[in-house]
């Protein structure tokens, strides 16, 4: 399925209609709580110039770009980790996701109900957050439940866990999420088993009015979030995005130029947690076919090799790599090879963005 992105927030705040202009899927936005039930899922191309120029210079008449999975959760009210609203569904969802994309309204609509009332995004991120913690300290006391038994007997890596478990509790209780507490190398691996709520990125979406795109009070709002959570901040207006994302690349462009946007919110967004997520791109050139991947910074080129099939992982030999600007400056596969660009690399290279890799490997 890939990296999966999770839009989250309280009910009527523009999740569903930003969903639908991300990826357009057209699903239900009403005015009324819980309009999202089950989750709907959209898969969206990342952009990147490089691979058209890299289908061009090796002559493909298929591109196949990168892709998020972008998922519509249901909204999270105040009750929601005691199970109120749809809250033990919701909290199951976004322990899926690799990345919450946080949306919080700071729109104007009166004909658009607001659970907690008018729209004060600091205080409706608070509600949010209240909940996904009181869900993660509940699951730390079943952890700690669980490693009892070793415990008493005093084996060293569950009492070592105990105490983390502590301090994941502690942090929680400052009302602070676990994404911010200070770890170490070696305990990263244990608090991500844990598959906290809180421990998940996020990137923080305002919903803004269409008369508000340049305000300074949006800057100012924006600034507010990111330095109170410590995580990116886009501003954005859904309901111009959905306008924009059914119009014609012509029609675009004359709509961009009209509000004064140098690119969609959308495109920010897209890219925002793709960096967010600390992703690289690889290209593949195959028959016709040139393609994009998604891998972790750091994923080594056997691993990156069962991205594109599980056999090249198993059967993994070696790869053959160049940069992408090399291989498009230079013109084609040919020249590159008889100029001798092409590196052989084992196993535990670690993949770089923009990598054009030729995998061998044996079944």
């Amino acid at each position: 399925m890939g990296f999966k992105c999770g839009l989250v927030g309280l009910p009527n705040v523009g999740k569903s209609t930003l969903f639908s202009a991300i990826t357009s899927v057209s699903v239900e936005a009403a005015n009324f709580p819980f309009c999202t039930v089950e989750p709907n899922w959209g898969v969206v191309p990342v952009n990147d110039p490089r691979l058209a120029d890299l289908a061009y210079t090796s002559g493909c008449e298929k591109q196949t770009p990168a892709t998020l999975t972008i998922v519509d959760i249901a909204g999270l009210i105040a009750g929601s980790s005691r199970g109120e609203g749809l809250g033990n569904r919701f909290l199951g969802h976004i322990r899926e996701m690799d990345l919450l994309l946080h949306v919080v309204r700071s729109f104007e609509a009166p004909d658009v109900s607001h659970l907690p009332g008018e729209p004060d995004p600091l205080r409706d991120i608070e509600i949010v957050q209240l909940e996904l913690i009181l869900a993660d300290l509940e699951s730390l006391e079943k952890r700690l439940a669980k490693l009892e038994y070793d415990i008493k007997a005093g084996k060293k890596e569950a009492r070592a866990e105990e105490k983390l478990i502590q301090r994941a509790a502690n942090h929680l209780n400052r009302g602070l999420p676990v994404r911010s507490m200070p770890v170490a190398s070696e305990e990263r691996d244990v608090v991500n088993r844990w598959q906290l709520l809180t421990g998940k990125p996020v990137v923080f979406v305002v919903n803004i009015d269409e008369q508000t795109l340049d305000q300074e009070a949006t800057s100012d709002l924006a600034k507010s979030i990111g330095e109170a959570q410590g995580a990116p901040v886009l501003c954005l207006c859904a309901s111009l995005e959905a306008e924009l994302a059914v119009l014609e690349p012509e029609e675009q462009v004359l709509f961009q130029e009209e509000y004064g946007l140098q690119e969609t919110g959308l495109d920010r967004l897209i890219k925002l947690g793709y960096d967010y997520l600390g992703l690289v791109t690889f290209f593949t050139v195959k028959g016709m076919e040139a393609r994009a991947w998604s891998v972790v910074q750091g994923t080594t080129a056997r691993k990156g090799a069962g991205k594109v099939h599980s056999d090249m992982e198993k059967g993994f030999i070696a790869v053959e790599g160049i940069r992408a600007d090399e291989l498009i400056n230079i013109g084609s596969l040919g020249a590159a090879r008889d100029k001798g660009l092409l590196r052989m690399e084992g196993k535990d290279y670690k993949i770089s963005d923009g990598d054009v890799l030729f995998f061998r490997f044996k079944v």
